[in-house]
């Protein structure tokens, strides 16, 4: 076996290729857009001169990740740039922030003080140890039982966790904006993991922004991947598995409803059958602006970080975050909001200014929420719409037709329910039982966020079985 093939350039399909070119193999990335990325796309969006983040804009998981450590992508290009804060909260009666010391964190946080900062250290001291296993298919842990500390308390509802950890409204309201990344109604068993990952990430490798924009990301790892040979062909666009020779190597950077429009007459039923089952979930609602002036923050403590949660207290963001799996929308939705041009100078013209922000809807959603989000953006902002020049709206279906992974505008490579754990991080998901066809995108194991661990672990299984 000399020649391989990575269908998408999202950082998991780069990975993938990369590893694989590591290993002697002559790899193709064949890309459907005209622009590689996935994931980790720019553009101006807005007006020329302002560069916005076509999806992710801020990227804890990257710094986190150890195959992008493993990479030199510092020598092609890639910058990583860190706010003084790593998140901003805004309250109606102030602002917590999160700073990558534990006390600094912990300061803001009242009679929850002493507990945040024995909950957290504990974990966040040993984060890179930790983020090797978390990043990773279920398997024998190297440090089980610190592995095992993080599992006593991934299970539970985030509404339970932070009522049950935290005495304080702030407390609470930080750890729910944190969980509130599973796209999941923060009473589901299993969204206190996600509150837990993202704060240890924020103390143990920081939240930043790639310089220049998320692309940033994808042109380093192509242009490390080119130095080892790999070759990438855009609008290369791959409608059945059939147009490969057979017995080539192939890894998908795709979805399981993808992976059945390309091999479902050639799939197993009963496998086919679970690709059918298969759950995307909520999908969200962008917008982008070209802004005069920085966001007017009641509180300017929220200048100090690129990302800004927007939803107020636990209970607030817990039925927001209730809403899209009920298949409705929210009149004071949760906002992820990013403002990467406080931090970076290359984003818009000089005194001028980009943000991104986003909330979570009903998969395929038509609602336009541009109205609901800058209602909740004014609120800790008065004066915001004010300060905007141009904006740019992208719902779940402009999203999926940007990339083809976010189906419904999912942005998580499917659904986070306990009910999917077991398809998503065995093994077992990366193989496909086609000879040589292998998944590698953010619906297997670890699942999503931008660090290329999937396509990492679905390369070495590949090459392992061959």
């Amino acid at each position: 076996m000399k020649n391989a093939w990575v269908i998408g350039s999202g950082p998991n399909g780069l990975t993938a290729g990369i590893i694989l070119a590591q290993a002697g193999l002559n790899v193709t990335v064949l890309e459907a857009q005209s622009q590689i990325g996935g994931g980790t796309r720019s553009a101006e969006l807005t007006l020329p001169g302002f560069v916005h983040d076509v999806c992710s804009a801020v990227h804890p998981m990257a710094v986190s990740s150890p195959a992008f450590a493993a990479f030199p992508l510092r020598e092609f290009g890639l910058e990583w740039i860190e706010p003084p804060a790593q998140l901003a909260h805004p309250l109606d009666d102030g602002c917590i922030l999160v700073h990558r010391s534990i006390e600094q964190t912990a300061s803001r946080l009242g009679i929850d003080e002493a507990r945040y900062c024995r909950l957290i250290r504990s974990l966040a001291d040993h984060w890179r140890e930790l983020a090797g296993d978390v990043l990773a298919p279920l398997r024998l842990s190297q440090h089980p039982l610190l592995l095992a500390r993080f599992g006593l308390r991934a299970p539970w509802p985030a509404t339970m966790a932070a009522r049950g950890h935290f005495r304080t409204d702030p407390a609470r309201a930080l750890f729910a904006g944190m969980a509130a990344h599973s796209m999941l109604p923060l009473e589901y068993p299993g969204t206190a993991a996600y509150g837990w990952l993202l704060a240890l990430s924020a103390h143990g490798a920081g939240w930043p922004i790639a310089r220049g924009g998320s692309q940033a990301i994808a042109k380093a790892l192509a242009a490390y991947f080119h130095s080892l040979g790999g070759q990438i062909r855009c609008d290369s666009e791959v409608r059945s598995l059939g147009e490969f020779e057979p017995g080539s190597l192939v890894l998908c950077d795709i979805t399981p409803r993808q992976l059945l429009a390309l091999a479902g007459d050639q799939l197993p039923d009963t496998y086919r059958k679970r690709l059918e089952k298969y759950r995307y979930g909520p999908g969200v609602f962008k917008v982008d602006w070209a802004l005069e002036h920085p966001i007017p923050w009641r509180s300017s403590e929220c200048s100090q970080a690129a990302t800004v949660h927007i939803g107020g207290s636990l209970d607030e963001i817990a039925t927001s975050e209730r809403a899209p799996s009920e298949g409705e929308t929210c009149e004071r939705p949760f906002v992820l909001l990013a403002q990467p041009s406080l931090f970076d100078a290359s984003r818009a013209p000089t005194g001028q200014h980009t943000g991104w922000a986003y909330c979570h809807v009903p998969g395929g959603c038509k609602i336009d929420m541009t109205e609901q989000i800058e209602n909740q953006v004014e609120r800790f902002a008065p004066g915001f719409r004010a300060t905007i020049l141009e904006r740019h709206t992208m719902g779940p279906e402009c999203l999926e037709w940007h990339n083809a992974n976010l189906i419904g505008g999912n942005i998580g490579g499917g659904e986070q329910s306990m009910q999917q754990l077991l398809f998503r991080h065995t093994e077992a998901a990366y193989r496909v039982p086609l000879r040589r066809v292998y998944l590698c995108s953010s619906s297997v194991a670890p699942g999503p966020g931008v660090h290329g661990m999937c396509g990492y672990f679905a390369a070495r299984r590949a090459l392992a079985d061959s």
